[in-house]
């Protein structure tokens, strides 16, 4: 299974934000042990530098934490057509609708977000860490 891994999953992952952590955890596993091809897109990379930055303080600790995300999921690359595609969709925040056009551009099964209620007009469907889990 073909899966996007959106940045509040991923983040729940990497600093153990209770009780996201758990399943957003498993996720990891999974990509590691290839029982899912995860990506996550270029724009989401530039949020978790910045965000991870914010946490933890420390450069050498961020670098690590993007490098190791680097051997689990492939990266999504995000074009100039798909930033204006993302204007089209009747969804309402930018950056989901950007995330929403990069998965069917990538032909991906689905989105794994714990944001569902801004997913709702997503070309490609959008589930929960745990609903996911349940259902592999």
């Amino acid at each position: 299974m073909n899966v996007l891994i959106d940045t509040n999953v991923i983040l729940d992952a990497l600093l153990a934000r209770v009780p996201f952590d758990e399943p957003a955890q498993k996720l990891f596993i999974m990509a590691a042990e290839d029982k899912i091809s995860a990506c996550i897109t270029a724009n989401s990379v530039t949020d978790l530098h910045y965000l991870l930055h914010k946490y933890l303080r420390d450069d050498t600790q961020c670098r690590q934490a993007l490098l190791k995300l680097f051997t689990l999921f492939n990266i999504l690359d995000v074009t100039g057509a798909d930033c204006e595609k993302a204007l089209e969709l009747p969804m309402p925040d930018y950056e989901d609708a950007l995330l929403a056009v990069c998965a069917k551009r990538g032909k991906v099964d689905c989105i794994i977000t714990r944001n569902l209620k801004d997913f709702n007009d997503s070309p490609v469907k959008a589930i929960s860490p745990d609903d996911f889990l349940k259902s592999v």
